[in-house]
C-alpha cells in the first residue's frame, strides 16, 4: 500500500519543481546557502503539489475510471481505499507548509498561496474555459517566486513575464493534446470535467502558438535589459537561446497538434530527445554567455 500510495502522490511531476532554483542560478548565486533555501522551497513544492495530485484523484474519480489511460491511477483502480486519500491531502498540506515557515514569512506566503490557488483550480476552476490555462501559467511562475522568496534573490519583471507566457502555452499544449487525444476517440465531444470540446482544437492550437512567440519576445527584451548586460560576460551569446527556444514552441505545437505528444508537455519535454537537446543547447549558451568563453 505503502508503494501506490507514493504512486498516487507521483513524485515524477516533482521536476517542475525545479523550478525554485531558477532565482539561484540566474542571479549567479551560487553558494550552499541559497542551494539550501532552494531545496527547502523545493521539498515544500512538492509536498503540497503531491497533495493536490491526490486531491485530483479524489475529485476526478468518475472522469478518471472512464479515462482510457488514467483508470489505472490507484485511486481509480481501487488499489488504495478513498479514506486514505482523505487523510493525506491534509497531511501533505502541512508537511509543506511547516517546512515553508522555516524559510521565512515570504516564503509561507507563497506557499499558502500556491495551496489556495490549486485547491481552487483543482476544485472549480480547471472547468472555466481560458481561466483554466491562466491559472496553470500563474502556479508554474508560483515556483519561480517562491525560490526568490526563499533565497531573497528577486527576478526581474521581465523575466517572471516571460514566465507567465511560456506556461500559458505549456499550458494550452495540454488541452490541445487532450483535445486531439479525445477526437481520435469520439468527434465532437468534450473532455470530462474540461471547458473545451473538439471544435476548439485550431483555437487552442493558436492560443498556444501566439503565447510561446509573445513569450520569446519577451525573452529577447530581457536579455536586452541593462541588468542582463551587467550580469553576462558576453550577454549577446544568450540571443541563441532565444532561437532554440522558438525552434522548440513551434515544434512542440506542431507535434501536438499531430498528436505526438504526452498530454503533460512538461513530462514530453523530458522524455523526448529533440526536446532534451534543445535544452543542453540552452544550458550551453547560458554557460558561455556567464563565463566569457573565449573572451579575454
Amino acid at each position: 500500500m505503502a508503494l501506490e500510495a507514493l504512486r498516487a502522490m507521483r513524485p515524477h511531476q516533482w521536476v517542475k519543481n525545479l523550478l525554485v532554483f531558477l532565482p539561484m542560478i540566474l542571479g549567479h548565486s551560487f553558494t550552499f546557502a541559497t542551494f539550501g533555501w532552494s531545496l527547502l522551497a523545493f521539498l515544500s513544492f512538492s509536498l503540497i503539489a503531491s497533495g493536490v495530485y491526490l486531491l485530483n484523484d479524489l475529485t476526478d474519480l468518475g472522469a478518471d475510471r472512464r479515462h482510457p489511460s488514467k483508470h489505472t491511477r490507484p485511486f481509480a483502480a481501487g488499489r488504495l481505499p478513498l479514506a486514505l486519500g482523505t487523510r493525506l491531502v491534509p497531511a501533505l498540506f502541512a508537511a509543506g507548509l511547516a517546512l515553508a515557515l522555516v524559510g521565512g514569512g515570504m516564503l509561507i506566503g507563497v506557499m499558502l498561496l500556491y495551496a489556495i490557488a490549486t485547491t481552487a483550480y483543482s476544485l472549480w476552476l480547471k472547468g472555466v474555459l481560458a481561466a483554466d490555462i491562466i491559472v496553470l501559467a500563474v502556479l508554474y511562475t508560483l515556483r519561480i517566486i517562491a525560490g526568490a522568496a526563499a533565497t531573497g534573490i528577486a527576478p526581474s519583471i521581465w523575466f517572471l513575464s516571460f514566465s507567465i507566457f511560456i506556461f500559458f502555452a505549456l499550458g494550452a499544449v495540454k488541452r490541445l493534446s487532450e483535445l486531439v487525444d479525445l477526437e481520435t476517440e469520439a468527434p465532437h465531444a468534450q473532455p470530462a470535467g474540461r471547458a473545451y470540446s473538439t471544435e476548439d482544437r485550431p483555437v487552442v492550437a493558436m492560443i498556444a502558438t501566439t503565447a510561446g512567440f509573445i513569450a520569446v519576445l519577451l525573452l529577447t527584451l530581457y536579455i536586452d535589459s541593462s541588468e542582463v548586460r551587467a550580469q553576462y560576460r558576453a550577454p549577446q551569446i544568450l540571443w541563441g537561446i532565444s532561437l532554440v527556444l522558438l525552434f522548440w514552441i513551434s515544434r512542440t505545437v506542431l507535434l501536438a497538434h499531430r498528436g505526438a505528444v504526452d498530454q503533460d508537455p512538461v513530462i514530453f519535454a523530458l522524455t523526448d530527445r529533440v526536446s532534451r537537446w534543445s535544452g543542453l543547447a540552452v544550458a550551453i549558451l547560458f554557460i558561455v554567455a556567464m563565463v566569457g568563453f573565449g573572451e579575454g
